[in-house]
């Protein structure tokens, strides 16, 4: 394989250094319905607060499935840029342009790194930068959020997903990931610890509430994955850095930006931010 993204990106899976996040949205497409696309087009436009795209610009940082570049495409974007690190990702994006605007010319998708401060200055500035739960996944999150800051038009939004900071609990979690990383064992183990404990904890919950317990895996999740490919998504995880909110907004409004939303994960997951750039 000759060296760029997708070598390194090889590279990192095979030391158990990174896991492989577009594996798991490959088999998301197989599920992938006009109820979950209008459901990521109405998440959109709540979290950024704003009922069209029309006129404005939108970079997917981290495009993963290419479900949020796909929904600001639905939105009316005059220009959508898609990039991920993850060679599978990019195939996952670069598939559903195919189903659903393969004639788009104002939509492109691309290999490309959030730490690459050469590839993001080539594309330039956006009214919209988005990036949810990626830049946690770089290995390098602090300089990911910094270089994210150019790309940000004068009074345009930057909206980012980051995990929360747990203390010790997210100590933990790391440690989990490394394992389930680090091979074949350490993969069945730890799924089929955390697996059946989730599994478990489903059904008792539906249990207690008179609700049938199948009827969950069917139910689509707030960004549309299946339940069950978001366990794998958030047990195998890496890399895999956390920040308080305190600690984002500290950090962006020192760069000129200023907070216009916000949400606080109450468990593991990400704390969404929406911030406006002054000048």
């Amino acid at each position: 394989m000759p060296p760029g993204p997708a070598a390194d990106h090889a590279l990192d899976v095979q030391r158990g250094e990174r896991f492989a996040f577009g594996e798991n949205w490959s088999r998301f497409l197989a599920v992938l319905d006009e109820r979950r696309i209008a459901e990521a087009c109405a998440s959109l436009k709540k979290m950024l607060e704003l009922e069209t795209l029309a006129g404005r610009s939108f970079v997917d940082v981290g495009s993963g499935s290419g479900l949020f570049s796909l929904a600001a495409v639905r939105l009316g974007a005059e220009k959508v840029v898609s990039f991920d690190f993850d060679p599978a990702s990019v195939a996952c994006t670069r598939e559903l342009k195919r189903r659903y605007f393969p004639e788009a010319s104002h939509w492109t998708v691309e290999t490309g790194s959030a730490l690459d401060e050469e590839y993001l200055r080539g594309l330039g500035q956006f009214e919209v930068v988005y990036s949810w739960g990626v830049l946690h996944h770089t290995g390098q999150m602090w300089k990911a959020l910094e270089n994210v800051v150019a790309m940000v038009r004068p009074k345009g939004t930057l909206f980012i997903a980051i995990y929360r900071d747990q203390g010790w609990r997210s100590r933990a979690w790391l440690r989990v990931k490394r394992l389930y990383n680090a091979g074949r064992v350490g993969r069945l183990t730890v799924s089929a610890v955390f697996c059946s404990y989730y599994a478990v904890g489903g059904l008792l919950a539906d249990l207690g509430r008179l609700r049938p317990p199948w009827r969950r895996y069917g139910e689509m999740r707030d960004r549309g994955m299946s339940r069950v490919r978001d366990w794998f998504d958030w047990i195998g995880g890496l890399p895999f850095e956390v920040a308080s909110a305190e600690q984002i907004f500290a950090f962006y409004k020192a760069r000129g930006f200023q907070l216009e939303n916000l949400k606080i994960s109450d468990g593991h997951g990400c704390s969404e931010f929406t911030f406006s750039r002054s000048q």
